[in-house]
This record gives C-alpha cells, structure tokens and sequence, in this order.
C-alpha cells in the first residue's frame, strides 16, 4: 500500500447540523511541543486569578471563543465554569481546577477536555493548550471584563403573537417518545403546517449551532405568516428518548412520519396541507417520509444533498480546504487518504476488521508528520479512536452509501430546493442540479430550484461561505430565504398565507 504523505492526519467526524461531513484535519506547526516552560521556583496564588479569561481556540473549520470564570469558594478553593459562547454553550461545569507553582490545570469531565497553561509572571494571560478527544490545540487565554454573549437580533421575544404550546408524541415502531414545541397562530384555522427537520448529529428543537437557533427563527417567520409550525428534539436530546448516534437517516424519517400522524389528529391543522422543511441532512429525511405517506403534501429542501454520500464527501472536503487556502497538490494528496478510508468503511462490514485496517491507515499518516506536527494531536491513540467511532457508527456508514435520487425520482409532491451560492457543506451547483435531474426523470413537474446569492450553508448572508464565519455573523437565516419559503409554501397552500 502506497504511503500518503502530507499534513493530513486523519478525518474529523463532526456529526453536527451543519458539518454533516468528513473533514480533513491539517496539524498546524506552532514551533513548540507543549505549554511555555515554567519559572523555576515562581509560584501564583490562586485567588490572584480570579474572574473571567477569554481565548480563542481555533479548530477545523472555525474560530470558538472560550471565556473561563475563575471563582474563589469559601474555603479559597478555586471553583470553575466554562462558556463557549459561539456554540451556544454556557456555564459548563469545570470538575478540577488545579494550580501548581505558575502552571493552571483544568479538567472538564462533562466534554472529556482539559487544559494546562503557564500563567505569565503579569498575571494577564495563561499560555497552554486545550486538550480534547486526542487532540491538543494551542488556547492563550487573557483577563477579560467582557460578558460572554452574543448579538442575535432576529431571535423573537416573548411575549409571541401566536400561540406556542410543549407537546409530546410517540414513534411506537421505533419505541421512541419525541418532544418538541408547536407554534399555533391565532386566527381561525385549519393552518397549514410544517414539520421542521434537523441537520446530523444530536440536535435540538431550536437546531441550535454557533451560537444561532435557525429553526426558532424560522418556527417564528413562517407562524406570523400563518403556518403551524412543529420542531422536535432529535433522538436523545432534551426531552426526547432514544440514541442518535444508533440512528439512522431511515430512523429519522420514521421519527417524522410520526409528527405527521400527530399533526394529522389536531383539529387546528388542516391535514390535507402537511408539509415537511428538511436542512442539511434533513434534507435527505424529508423525502424518504414523502415517498412513505400520502400525507405529505409539499417538501422545502434548504442545503440538501442531492449527490450520494462518498460524492458530497469529497466535494465538500476539497471546497472548505481551497476556502482555506491549501495548495492543490496538498488538496489532491488529502482526497487520496479520504478514499482510502472511506474504501475502508464501505468494503469492510466487519467493523473489528475496519478499525484495524483504518487504524493503519491512520497510524501510517502520522508516522509521516514532523515531531511538531504529532505533538498537536496530543493523544494520537485516543485521536484515533475517535475518528475510528465516527467512521464505523451506524449513522456514517448509512450515510456514506446512500444515494438520494432513487428516492428524489418517487416524489410526486411539490418540491423547493435551495441552496446558498457560497454553500461549502453541501456544493450548490452539484447539488441542486442532481436533484432537479432526479425530480425531472421521476415525471414530477411541480418543483422549483434555488440558487441564492451570497448565502452560507445556513443561508447567512457571508463573505466567503467558510464554516469559520457561521458563529461571527449576527444574522441567522437571511430575509430573503426566509420570505422565499414563507411564499412558496403560501402558493402550495392558498388563503392562509397573510
């Protein structure tokens, strides 16, 4: 077996909304192994650091900020918190805070993470590295007076013009129970409604990401237009019972079928107008539950792919590396490891077999790097062994084989793709063009397709469409895509769309 050389050292699964898909990780050179060394015989008081330190810890694909509250308990133990606002994330509990002579360890056991840094002789940064799931990442943190918040404007407050209501429902096939919100608008119905459908990995209702919650804010626009509106829990998150990482895209489609049968038994819905709006992944669920129901009655697919697994793999790997800068040579030398891993996956059913054979292949990959280079992985065992979990997990293996256009082909309801032209996760032009294709050789002649200028994967007015940008930009889902939706679905459902 030809040995693969370059920077990559593996794949990084990230099974979330938006990063549906491998990404290739670059160890990135700091010149150093490990935290500053220490001063010999200096040594910090602990209270001299209490209150709040932010840093920015820069992984694939983007830039996180990290804000650490330091606290002084009434013993004068220092107790810890953690927020990472640009994730949504706030007040993640710290198990251990150590200090020893001028060096800070942290344990966060919540996230399997931890940090180590030296604190400098001003008492005004710590300069370590934050370690988690075999990775070590470079993280300066400095003093900081700054709350740790977020500027989200589109966000509704209460109190709502329209009734909003907690409501549960079962999956009895799949002995799943599943908790979400439906939003009700005011006047006299039957509304027409929609069901809201996640991106990978483990989401809630809101679809909460960077910081953003875009299926509250499209729950909110499509309500006051006078849409009913149902988002849930994925499997295992929030109230829903289940395991998303023992799902699959198929299990997830059950889940909605499901919603509509729910949907389908209230008085203020009208069942004859049922759609289904699918992001991302979920725009793959959607038309799997169309081609199952006759109770569907329209599909809006925002980011969906219309390519097979393996195929949006590739291309959204190559199109966020050339965002990055990558020289091509290094770009062409990445996408050879990625097959032969992805060979791997989809040759070997025997998951005991494919982790030794991905083992390897990756072990072989970072005997490659420089000294320095390695020393970024931190643990390359557990790194390993985490891609190795990503890549063998029952979701990724289902979603690498699948090809949607056998399904895209049954549909016979109304159907709008979109997709952002600066798109990176999942590639405008391949995309929609697959699926108009596949709509088109189906006989389906009621459906619409979408290109729209200057928007992001989660259709965020952007500058370059790299993932990077998603927690910086204030906006969560443009004006425009969101009026486009709220109008398609007003034409599919007429005299209810103010």
């Amino acid at each position: 077996m030809d040995k693969t050389n370059g920077n990559l050292t593996g794949l990084l699964i990230t099974l979330s909304i938006c990063l549906l898909l491998v990404l290739p990780v670059t160890a990135a050179s700091s010149g150093r192994s490990g935290p500053p060394a220490a001063s010999v015989g200096r040594s910090v008081p602990a209270d001299s650091l209490a209150g709040s330190w932010q840093g920015f810890l820069s992984v694939p694909g983007a830039k996180l900020r990290l804000v650490l509250h330091l606290t002084l308990d009434e013993s004068g133990s220092l107790t810890a918190t953690l927020d990472s606002p640009d994730q949504g994330a706030m007040g993640i509990p710290v198990s251990a805070v150590t200090v020893s002579g001028d060096t800070l360890r942290l344990q966060v056991e919540v996230v399997g993470g931890g940090y180590e840094g030296i604190i400098d002789d001003h008492l005004s940064s710590i300069d370590g590295k934050w370690s988690q799931n075999g990775l070590s990442l470079p993280l300066k943190l400095e003093r900081s007076s700054e709350a740790s918040s977020l500027q989200r404007p589109q966000e509704p407050e209460k109190p709502y013009p329209y009734i909003e209501e907690e409501i549960r429902y079962e999956n009895a096939d799949a002995g799943v129970s599943l908790a979400g919100t439906l939003t009700l608008p005011r006047d006299d119905g039957p509304f027409p409604a929609v069901i809201l459908i996640s991106g990978s990995g483990a989401e809630d209702r809101n679809e909460a990401v960077f910081g953003h919650r875009p299926f509250l804010v499209l729950a909110d626009a499509l309500t006051r237009r006078g849409i009913a509106v149902l988002r849930v829990d994925d499997r295992g998150v929030g109230g829903s019972t289940g395991n998303t990482a023992a799902s699959t895209s198929e299990d997830f489609a059950g889940d909605v079928l499901a919603g509509v049968e729910y949907l389908k038994q209230r008085k203020e819905i009208d069942p004859r107008c049922i759609g289904l709006v699918g992001h991302s992944e979920g725009g793959i669920i959607a038309p799997m539950a169309a081609v199952r129901s006759h109770d569907v009655a329209f599909l809006v697919l925002m980011a969906g792919p219309g390519l097979p697994g393996r195929e949006l793999l590739l291309l959204q790997s190559a199109a966020i590396a050339r965002a990055d800068g990558t020289a091509p040579e290094e770009i062409a030398r990445n996408r050879e490891l990625e097959k032969r891993l992805l060979d791997v996956v989809e040759s070997t059913p025997d998951s005991t077999a494919a982790a030794r054979r991905l083992r390897g292949i990756m072990r072989e990959s970072i005997d490659a790097l420089s000294e320095s280079e390695r020393a970024q992985l931190g643990d390359p065992q557990a790194y390993i062994d985490a891609q190795i979990s990503s890549l063998l997990s029952p979701w990724f293996r289902y979603f690498l084989g699948y090809d949607p256009r056998p399904t895209l082909e049954k549909l016979r309801c109304p159907v709008l793709a979109i997709n952002g032209e600066k798109d990176l996760q999942v590639p405008p032009k391949e995309n929609l063009d697959a699926i108009a294709r596949a709509l088109a050789a189906g006989g389906n002649t009621h459906y619409r397709t979408v290109e729209l200028p200057g928007l992001n994967h989660l259709f965020q007015t952007c500058k370059t469409g790299h993932p990077s940008e998603y927690s910086q930009i204030e906006e969560t889902i443009a004006p425009k895509a969101l009026n486009l939706i709220g109008d398609w679905i007003g034409e599919q459902c007429p005299g209810k769309d103010d």
